[in-house]
């Protein structure tokens, strides 16, 4: 482990203007709190209060910045202009990551399985969409994460309240086919995938939303998953191939399911994952031995070596 004064000074970004910011405020100050007690010379920055060109006097960022702005290569591409070191995915690796129409066309280009969608908005032919992917299906905005303004569509007349939802978050929508049984996240840290967990939200929720991410205290993280040891090393190797398809690096999260025939299915990747008491990458860090300290330093020491992003 690196010697905390190697890092200098630390920016940790957090906040900033997106849907996710009162998240990406709770995971900055998680992260603060452990380079502190590390160490580690580490001030909060927030950009939606200060000017990104204050980061000149910073040795380098760690960014706990979610959703637009922050894991969409935005604040990687300032971070690129001024020359200072960051964690985790470079400028085009967040671009595609923060896309989730973008990520699947990369995982169907590199024969990925990801489930089938379709772009849609408020006049799309419904009976299209339909046979094209199925009921039920799920509503997702293209361009933000922690499930906001996700919805089941079960019944067709459902479909416009579902699309009004998204749309208050995203101009571009997709719908993309249910996929009816386990649902699994792996976390990737430094080119290793990490313990699956298997994520079992309450029996009243339709699938693994903002709440049950960040509010519930009911939802079952299992580790060890549940998956025959060769069934979960598959799925090891299939997210950290997907990951890689993306661009993506340092550190991150798949999720996926698995149907009832037991095949796989990639839903998405998030390129700054949340760092808060309910979170997973700590979770599974902690299952192979890295305490939340251990973790954000690990993190931050991605910054301490010459790779182009």
């Amino acid at each position: 482990m690196a010697n905390a004064s190697e890092f200098g000074k630390v920016a940790v970004l957090l906040g900033g203007k997106s849907a996710e910011r009162e998240v990406s405020l709770n995971s900055g100050k998680a992260v603060l709190e452990a380079l502190v007690r590390s160490g580690v010379d580490a001030e909060a920055f927030d950009p939606q209060e200060r000017s990104v060109t204050e980061l000149v006097n910073y040795d380098r960022a760690f960014i706990v910045l979610h959703g637009r702005g922050g894991e969409d290569g935005q604040i990687q591409g300032a971070l690129e202009w001024l020359n200072l070191p960051y964690t985790g995915t470079g400028v085009q690796g967040s671009a595609i990551g923060m896309d989730k129409v973008k990520t699947k066309q990369v995982w169907q280009g590199s024969e990925l399985p990801t489930a089938p969608y379709r772009i849609v908005t408020k006049d799309s032919d419904l009976n299209a969409v339909v046979e094209s992917i199925g009921l039920p299906f799920i509503i997702k905005p293209v361009h933000e994460g922690s499930s906001i303004g996700m919805s089941k569509v079960e019944r067709l007349e459902d479909f416009a309240l579902a699309i009004a939802k998204a749309t208050e978050h995203d101009a571009v929508v997709m719908a993309e086919k249910w996929i009816t049984g386990r649902e699994f996240t792996i976390v990737i840290l430094n080119g290793q995938a990490l313990p699956v967990i298997r994520l079992e939200p309450p029996k009243d929720v339709a699938f693994y939303d903002y709440d049950a991410k960040y509010k519930r205290n009911d939802v079952q993280y299992g580790i060890p998953c549940g998956l025959t040891e060769a069934e979960e090393k598959q799925l090891q190797t299939l997210c950290l191939r997907a990951f890689q398809a993306v661009g993506a690096s340092g550190w991150g999260r798949i999720d996926a399911m698995q149907d009832e025939q037991g095949n796989f299915w990639l839903l998405e990747v998030n390129t700054v994952p949340g760092m808060t008491s309910h979170s997973l990458v700590p979770k599974a860090a902690q299952a192979v031995g890295y305490s939340f300290d251990e973790l954000c330093v690990a993190i931050l020491e991605q910054t301490l070596t010459a790779v182009a992003h």
